[in-house]
């Protein structure tokens, strides 16, 4: 049986980039920072939330040999759309959340908004990757 979820696989084009995002304007820590030269420098690069077990795996896009370039140009461009999978976040206060975040430089597509099931926003990282925040009732 499956015991437990460790990793999430979050496809990014710049894998510094999106560790300073993560770590420094969402408050990730770094977990595994890991460079495979046997494997062309493949690079394992973890973050988490604090306390919390499952992390992130922030994966560049590969090229061949692993996705053909015309593989590798479509998960891109579904990137680039927001497309691409997303991220749910949970917090006890989305307003004062969003106000942090904001100050720290992270760009909403949704500001707070009353829903059914509570509060959230909606923010993307700098490879396009959807992400929201929700607060429930």
């Amino acid at each position: 049986m499956l015991k437990t979820l460790t990793n999430v696989n979050v496809w990014v084009h710049d894998q510094d980039e999106a560790l300073a995002f993560y770590t420094e304007k969402l408050g990730m820590e770094v977990r595994d920072d890991v460079t495979v030269p046997e494997l062309g420098n493949f690079r394992w690069l973890t973050v988490g939330l604090p306390g919390q077990d499952v992390a992130l795996a922030l994966m560049a896009v590969p090229g061949p040999p692993v996705f053909d370039q015309e593989t590798r140009d479509q998960i891109t461009a579904l990137m680039a759309k927001g497309a691409a999978g997303g991220l749910f976040f949970s917090t006890d206060d989305v307003k004062s959340t969003y106000e942090e975040l904001k100050k720290r430089g992270v760009e909403f597509q949704q500001e707070p908004t009353e829903q059914p099931y509570g509060i959230d926003a909606g923010f993307r990282d700098p490879s396009g990757n959807q992400a929201r925040m929700m607060q429930p009732r």
